[in-house]
């Protein structure tokens, strides 16, 4: 394949990836119709396991073992998609689908805001934190605490928790499970079967409520956790080892854009200037977070020269910073496919 053929079919990949990471609040939006928050989470998680438990087993991998590891795959679990999902589902009862994409790009400036916490993010340069100042003036202006108050208020914060809570799974799984030996695909069936599991737990409290299982809610809730939580893993790998972190990094800026669309077209939701204004600061304050300090542009940072990936809080795939060598921006995949950037080919398959 030539070089033309290649960048058009890598191009292709990343519009497909960023529509399927678009979509997801769309998809949530309308199985809500039908479908109490929590029960919306279950199906996602559910099913999305089975899809990924066969693709690896399938693909001649198998779940991990020990107790271990286990224990790390619960905790991700909780906070990259049990928690998450639910805070999105929640969320989304009182906001519309646009502006749930939009406070989701928010997630590279809190991961940045906890490596500042916990110290590994140091020494961060002017632009950067100018960039992290701006992206939360943003979100301080699509919030509007000024004037949205009730439940729509408390809509966007579940929204902003759910964000917040990738950076804390992105973090964690940096430490525990990235990097460990363990095939990717393995990791992944793995984390989406805990997060079953803890949701499981939680249907006692708000999951029991009586389904309308209409066309639309079913064909929501299998796109929203086929394609939204298995596939884009698959997808987000690929691109990852063929192509590299900066191009994947590109979906991190589309998939705003993407949710905002499909929620004004298929929905006919409205947004104000003061809602598209936010969203432009934000995308400018996650891209300036991205920039590389002066004195170190065309140099690999610390850290970085042998392994090829990027420092604590440098630019990761799909839009983020990466936090303990994990890329932050990948938020957007609800599968968690952050473990993809460091698999061999042979271990993702």
């Amino acid at each position: 394949m030539n070089s033309s053929a290649q960048s058009l079919w890598g191009g292709l990949r990343v519009a497909v990836l960023a529509l399927l990471w678009g979509s997801t609040f769309l998809w949530i939006e309308l199985a809500l119709r039908g479908l109490s928050p929590l029960q919306v989470t279950f199906v996602r998680c559910g099913l999305g396991a089975l899809v990924l438990v066969v693709a690896c087993y399938t693909t001649g991998h198998r779940l991990p073992r020990g107790a271990a590891v286990w224990r790390h795959i619960a905790v991700a679990a909780f906070f990259c998609n049990a928690l998450p999902f639910a805070l999105f589902s929640l969320g989304q009862q009182t906001v519309d689908s646009g502006l749930a994409g939009v406070l989701n790009a928010t997630t590279p400036l809190w991961s940045i805001a906890l490596g500042l916490a916990l110290g590994s993010e140091r020494g961060i340069h002017r632009v950067r934190l100018t960039g992290l100042l701006l992206g939360f003036a943003g979100t301080i202006v699509i919030f509007a605490p000024w004037q949205t108050t009730g439940d729509a208020g408390w809509g966007a914060l579940a929204i902003l928790g759910a964000a917040a809570s990738y950076a804390v799974a992105f973090t964690y799984m940096g430490r525990t499970l990235v990097r460990k030996g363990t095939p990717t695909i393995s990791l992944s069936a793995a984390q989406l079967l805990a997060a079953t599991g803890l949701t499981a737990v939680a249907m006692p409290v708000g999951g029991l409520e009586r389904i309308d299982p209409s066309l639309t809610v079913v064909t929501a809730a299998v796109a929203l956790s086929v394609l939204c939580t298995a596939i884009t893993f698959h997808l987000t790998y690929r691109i990852i080892n063929d192509e590299g972190a900066t191009n994947a990094a590109v979906v991190g800026y589309l998939l705003p854009v993407v949710s905002v669309l499909l929620g004004a077209v298929v929905l006919g939701e409205d947004l104000g200037m003061r809602v598209v204004l936010g969203m432009a600061v934000v995308l400018l304050g996650v891209g300036m977070t991205r920039r590389p300090a002066a004195a170190n542009a065309g140099k690999p940072a610390r850290g970085e020269a042998d392994s090829g990936e990027p420092a604590a809080g440098e630019p990761g795939p799909a839009g983020g910073a990466a936090v303990s060598g994990v890329p932050a921006g990948a938020a957007a995949t609800p599968a968690a496919p952050v473990a993809a950037a460091t698999t061999p080919p042979e271990q993702a398959r």
